[in-house]
C-alpha cells in the first residue's frame, strides 16, 4: 500500500507541475496577444521613430506593432483609396489632416480617452476638434545653406538674390511645406496669397525659377544634394535639420526675423479599425510628457513638443519651433490651401516642372 499510495502522490505532484506549466504558457499567450497596430508614420529618421517610440510602447502595452513609412499625401491617398488598407493610426501633416476629416477617413475621438489631451494648449485642443486629430508636434520652416559656398543668409528675400543662380532646391507644392513655399513667394511680393487666388505668390516663383535646381518631395533627398554640390541652399522644414547638419558640416540653418511657418503633425484614428483600445492607448502615450520630452532631443527625431509639461534645455531647443521662433511662427489657413490646391498644383507643374 505504501509504495501505491508513493506512486499516486508522484503522479499528482507531476500533474500538477503540469498544470502550471501550462498555466504559465497561457498567461504568456495572453500578454503577447494584447492586440496590434498598424501604424502609418512619416518616413523621416525611422531608425529612430522605431527605438524611441514603437518598440518602447510594444514593450509598454504588449501590442504588436506594424508599421508603413513615407510622405504625408502619398500614405493619406492610400488610405483613401484602399478602404482596406488595415492602417490603424496615422501621422499626417496637418494640412492632410484636414482634407482626411472632411473625408471621413478618421474616427470620430472620443478625447475623455486620452489622459493627457489636457497638457495640449487650448489652441492646440481647437485644432484637434476641428480636425478630429490629435497635434503631437509643431514645426516651421527656413533655410538650410552651405556657408563655405554662399556666406550668410539671414532672409528669405535671399532666395531670390542672383547671387543663388541654379543653387536652390524648395518643397514641392504638394509637400507638408509646400504650401508655405508659396506664402513665403507670395510675402516677397508684398502682396497676400489670398489676392487673385495666390496669383502674387506664382508671380515671385517665376522671379525665383532661375535659382532653382529642383524641388524635392522627401528631405531625406536633400542631403545627396548637398553632399554632391548639386545645391547650395533649400527651404526646409526644421524637422530635418539635424539630419542634414549630420551629413554636412558645413551647412547652417536660419529661420529670419521677418518669422516662418508652422505647421502640426498630427495622429488620428483611421475609421473601422478593429484595434481602438490599442489606438487610442498610441494616441496618448504619443503625447504623455516622457515621450515628447525623449523626442524633442536633437538625438531623437528632433520634435517640438505639444505637451506643456514639456520644458527643452538650451541644446535641445536648436532648430526647432519653441520659444522665440514658435513667438515670431505664424499659421497657414488650410483651409484656404486645400480649396485651391488642385488648381495650384497644375499651376505649380506648368511653371516649375517644365
Amino acid at each position: 500500500m505504501g509504495l501505491i499510495k508513493s506512486i499516486f502522490m508522484r503522479a499528482a505532484i507531476i500533474t500538477g507541475a503540469l498544470l502550471t506549466f501550462v498555466s504559465l504558457i497561457n498567461t504568456n499567450v495572453q500578454a503577447k496577444s494584447s492586440g496590434s497596430l498598424t501604424v502609418s508614420t512619416f518616413g523621416l529618421s525611422t531608425k529612430q521613430m522605431q527605438s524611441d517610440v514603437l518598440t518602447p510602447f510594444s514593450k509598454k502595452t504588449n501590442v504588436k506593432i506594424n508599421t508603413q513609412f513615407g510622405d504625408s499625401a502619398t500614405r493619406l491617398t492610400q488610405i483613401e483609396k484602399n478602404k482596406n488598407s488595415n492602417v490603424d493610426v496615422v501621422e499626417l501633416s496637418q494640412n492632410n489632416a484636414l482634407t482626411a476629416n472632411n473625408e471621413k477617413v478618421f474616427q470620430k475621438l472620443d478625447f475623455s480617452k486620452l489622459k493627457n489631451f489636457k497638457y495640449l494648449s487650448k489652441s492646440e485642443q481647437k485644432l484637434a476638434k476641428e480636425t478630429n486629430s490629435i497635434p503631437y508636434t509643431i514645426n516651421s520652416v527656413g533655410i538650410v545653406y552651405n556657408a563655405k559656398k554662399v556666406g550668410k543668409i539671414t532672409s528669405w528675400n535671399q532666395l531670390w538674390s542672383s547671387k543663388l543662380k541654379n543653387k536652390i532646391s524648395i518643397p514641392d507644392v504638394t509637400t507638408t511645406f509646400g504650401p508655405a513655399m508659396l506664402y513665403i513667394a507670395a510675402d516677397d511680393s508684398g502682396k497676400s496669397i489670398t489676392s487673385k487666388s495666390g496669383a502674387s505668390a506664382f508671380s515671385a516663383l517665376k522671379s525665383l525659377k532661375p535659382n532653382l535646381v529642383k524641388t524635392y518631395i522627401q528631405s531625406s533627398d536633400l542631403a545627396n544634394m548637398f553632399n554632391s554640390g548639386e545645391i547650395q541652399a533649400a527651404v526646409v522644414g526644421d524637422y530635418a535639420v539635424g539630419m542634414l547638419e549630420t551629413s554636412n558640416s558645413n551647412l547652417r540653418y536660419v529661420v529670419p526675423n521677418s518669422g516662418t511657418y508652422a505647421n502640426y503633425d498630427t495622429v488620428s484614428i483611421v475609421k473601422g479599425t478593429k484595434n481602438l483600445k490599442a489606438a487610442y492607448k498610441y494616441l496618448d502615450y504619443r503625447i504623455s510628457k516622457s515621450v515628447q520630452k525623449k523626442v524633442a532631443k536633437t538625438s531623437s527625431l528632433n520634435n517640438a513638443p505639444v505637451n506643456t509639461k514639456v520644458k527643452l534645455s538650451a541644446a535641445n531647443a536648436k532648430n526647432k519651433t519653441y520659444g522665440k521662433i514658435a513667438d515670431r511662427a505664424k499659421t497657414i489657413d488650410f483651409k484656404y490651401v486645400n480649396a485651391h490646391l488642385k488648381n495650384w498644383i497644375t499651376r505649380w507643374n506648368s511653371l516649375i516642372n517644365n
